[in-house]
């Protein structure tokens, strides 16, 4: 890219605006034209992914990214610390709603850094988990992300539990949630490697990208699914649904069911696939 000269540094906005030439009539074709200034090297292929993300995020819902009801990971106000601090470590987050009698019943957020200043005092009373336990926040499927962000941005909050019409626990969201949908996946050292295709969790459950091939997924699991119509087992899955699938759903396909894992408004990411069931 040109030096812009002895007028100083213009930010890519200053550059797409003069590549520009009148007005979109709406969001679609200001996409188009974003995508030819990328094309002519007037914004990296980065920035011009930014872009289309939050342009996203202003037309997405809470209920296409949140965590659903099945898949969040929780705390009874009931249990002593020894017997769910398993469960914490393991998956690595670092805050849990804490549940009453069931997963309708969120009466607060634990942070595991709470959690961890207990067992490294070495104070062996009762952890009361009211002492330390902060306020849940209460969100609609229906609200926008970019109101959600902008709300977890003045209230300093990282976690929301989602309620459906009826006031039930649908599901939970965080601000990685919301950001991810611009930036792209943010991993840590608990993410799954996409490096590797598939992996062995234990039990008869592995760890599949959506984008192996059939090819690899038919010679690793002894299975003789069709690459005819289909390249990669995603994209084989998504059609036996019938639709997009949402994280939690699951279908079982040719004695094997395929758990959606991670997905988002566009494509799934994550499968795990668990041997011993029937087929559909």
């Amino acid at each position: 890219m040109s030096d812009p000269g002895p007028g100083g540094s213009r930010s890519w906005l200053d550059r797409i605006g003069q590549a520009l030439s009148g007005e979109p009539q709406d969001r679609e074709q200001l996409i188009t034209w974003l995508r030819d200034a990328q094309r002519r090297d007037v914004l990296d292929a980065e920035a011009l992914a930014m872009i289309e993300g939050v342009l996203a995020v202003g037309g997405m819902q809470v209920r296409d990214i949140m965590v659903p009801r099945a898949q969040m990971v929780v705390v009874s106000e009931d249990e002593p610390p020894e017997d769910f601090v398993g469960a914490v470590i393991e998956s690595g987050h670092s805050r849990f709603p804490v549940i009453g009698d069931n997963r309708d019943e969120v009466i607060g957020i634990l942070l595991a850094k709470d959690l961890l200043a207990h067992f490294a005092s070495g104070d062996r009373n009762r952890f009361a988990l009211e002492d330390v336990m902060r306020p849940a926040v209460f969100i609609p499927e229906s609200k926008r992300l970019n109101v959600l962000l902008r709300e977890f941005r003045s209230s300093r909050n990282h976690m929301a539990i989602v309620v459906d019409e009826y006031g039930g626990v649908a599901g939970l969201v965080t601000i990685e949630d919301v950001l991810e949908q611009i930036v792209g996946d943010i991993d840590d050292e608990h993410d799954v490697d996409e490096d590797v295709s598939i992996r062995a969790l234990g039990d008869g459950a592995h760890s599949v990208q959506a984008l192996t091939p059939i090819e690899d997924f038919n010679e690793h699991f002894g299975t003789t699914l069709s690459d005819e119509e289909f390249d990669t087992i995603g994209g084989l899955v998504v059609n036996a649904f019938g639709h997009l699938p949402q994280q939690g759903e699951s279908k079982d396909i040719a004695g094997l069911r395929f758990e959606v894992v991670r997905a988002d408004g566009r494509r799934v990411h994550l499968l795990r696939v668990l041997s011993d069931h029937g087929s559909t």
